[in-house]
């Protein structure tokens, strides 16, 4: 992410995709809009992931990974068999049944749970917040562990949505029995979560949790909306800057509380800068005056970004 203060280029926080190949859709703004509106008995979360990851990497395989995800569930249908409540279970049993599946040793899952990867726990690696990569290799990051677990809930009729702390997802759980909303923690068993623990170890401002930018049970659609982002990273790691920028509009509209999205229009704005710019006539006074006014545009533009996402509480997150 880059930001301009006073003439000065500052970098900020980590790019989450890096490296992927280059992408031929011509029109990603038009995909992103269409994963939102598409109607929900059309696309499940899981199809809404493998359709961003997809983007990023063509050659993957969606089919392999669905017919996974259904054998999974099914393998959760049989643990949940074995309760006595088994042709009413709850909410909690149904729950509780796939965090078993997922995090503790079993016949389930061969004696192989899946595991939160500590040697790239923000998914910096190239790939490493695709879902594929996660079903593969069973070690996910703050990415393709809660997307991992609202998708297989959603497939057991669970009501789950997505939650964000500073650079970090997790996953909201609504038991429908007593309408209490709990928060999951997906990359430490999806144990129940306190929202403090979250703003201790992850700090945020007041605003920003009154404003919705952390914390809050998002919507179906900005839940969708936050999954879409990898588009959004992929654009920007591969130089597609104009785009980046369209996407992150169609993701603010769906979100107005997107303060990722608005700082990664910012950080587009100021790399479009860069390019035709600052690269081009490395002295401010070589700049050619039908360019000063196209100049300015970028900067203010890059400003305006980052200013609303502040005004939303937004602060930088400092990376340890």
């Amino acid at each position: 992410m880059d930001r301009l203060r006073i003439g000065i280029v500052s970098a900020l926080l980590l790019v989450f995709a890096a490296a992927y190949p280059a992408v031929a859709d011509p029109a990603p703004a038009a995909l992103v809009r269409s994963l939102l509106n598409t109607p929900v008995s059309e696309m499940s979360f899981v199809r809404a992931k493998l359709i961003v990851d997809k983007f990023a990497d063509p050659s993957i395989d969606d089919a392999t990974a669905l017919s996974e995800l259904d054998r999974m569930v099914t393998t959760v249908n049989k643990m949940l068999a074995t309760l006595p409540s088994a042709e009413a279970a709850t909410d909690m049993e149904k729950m509780k049944a796939l965090r078993a599946f997922i995090y503790e040793p079993g016949q389930w899952n061969a004696q192989k749970p899946f595991q939160y990867d500590l040697a790239d726990p923000l998914g910096q690696q190239p790939g490493a917040q695709m879902l594929t990569r996660y079903l593969a290799t069973k070690k996910g990051n703050c990415v393709s562990m809660p997307i991992l677990f609202l998708a297989l809930g959603e497939k057991l009729s669970l009501d789950l949505t997505l939650s964000t702390a500073p650079l970090h997802l997790f996953v909201k759980f609504t038991d429908r029995a007593t309408g209490q909303t709990w928060n999951l923690e997906a990359t430490s068993g999806a144990g129940f979560t306190r929202e403090e623990h979250y703003r201790k170890q992850l700090p945020m401002t007041d605003e920003a949790i009154a404003n919705g930018v952390y914390l809050k049970t998002m919507s179906r659609r900005e839940a969708l909306a936050m999954i879409a982002t990898g588009i959004l990273d992929t654009l920007l790691a591969t130089g597609r800057y104009e785009d980046a920028v369209a996407v992150a509009d169609v993701l603010i509209e769906a979100n107005p509380a997107d303060a990722y999205s608005l700082t990664k229009k910012g950080t587009a704005y100021y790399r479009i800068l860069k390019r035709d710019i600052v690269e081009k006539y490395p002295n401010e006074a070589d700049i050619p005056p039908d360019r000063i006014a196209y100049a300015n545009s970028l900067y203010r533009a890059n400003q305006d970004a980052f200013a609303k996402a502040e005004a939303l509480g937004w602060r930088e997150p400092k990376l340890n």
